[in-house]
């Protein structure tokens, strides 16, 4: 599960995202998220912060997309897998 945290709220996830990161944990790969609603961005893989711009994103490495009442859409996960391969 996720965990957002707005000025209003905590907003849980359980979908997309969740389950992403839960696969990558089961493989070794721990990465950390942060939002700046709507977008998710990737903040560090394997405590190596992430440095890349872009995929859809102005402020970071955009993973996903928050769409509202708790659901994600992931972004691109061909460019996502090649940048977590770099920083593994």
């Amino acid at each position: 599960m996720t965990t957002f945290v707005t000025m209003e709220k905590e907003i849980e996830i359980v979908d997309e995202l969740s389950i992403f990161m839960n696969r990558l944990k089961r493989i070794g790969i721990k990465i950390k998220v942060s939002g700046n609603l709507p977008w998710v961005y990737l903040d560090s893989v394997n405590g190596n912060r992430v440095k890349e711009k872009g995929n859809q994103g102005n402020h970071g490495w955009n993973i996903a997309w928050f769409k509202g009442s708790g659901h994600t859409i992931l972004t691109d996960t061909e460019e996502t897998f090649k940048l977590l391969r770099k920083y593994k």
